[in-house]
């Protein structure tokens, strides 16, 4: 997992081929303007989505994996805390995963929570359970699927 500002993201463009595209899409358009909705960049392999999200406890934020795509999550209109927990600790060991929607979902609450404010962002990769979406009034959010 990395959490960081907006300002440093283009020091993670090497993490991953498709980092750099996905960076340039976010530094050339004006988040705020976007539209919910999902923009494919290279096919399925790198999709923008932007959500609005409904209000959410602790309780309520299922800690999720993905075995296929790397989350690049940045909360627009207001702050989100996101839970964390190695996906190695996440239980049950035997949950089932959903092939065509690429997630896990697990029992019991994260680990720790970091809070994660406009003008930052959260990266989760597949050996990372989170658990996102934790506010008290929802939040517009971009959420990058990149292939891992």
């Amino acid at each position: 997992m990395v959490v960081d500002t907006l300002e440093n993201l283009e020091k993670y463009a090497s993490l991953n081929p498709l980092f750099a595209q996905a960076i340039d899409y976010l530094k050339s358009h004006d988040l705020h303007s976007l539209e919910v909705g999902k923009v494919e960049l290279k096919g399925k392999d790198l999709v923008v989505n932007v959500a609005q999200t409904n209000p959410k406890t602790k309780e309520q934020a299922k800690l999720e994996t993905h075995n296929e795509f790397i989350d690049i999550q940045i909360p627009l209109s207001g702050t989100e805390v996101m839970g964390y927990t190695p996906a190695k600790d996440c239980l049950p060991v035997n949950s089932t995963y959903n092939t065509e929607k690429d997630i896990t979902f697990f029992d019991g609450l994260a680990e720790s929570y970091i809070t994660v404010k406009p003008g930052m962002f959260a990266i989760f990769f597949p050996q990372d359970g989170h658990a996102p979406g934790v506010t008290a009034n929802g939040v517009k959010k971009v959420i990058v699927k990149v292939k891992a």
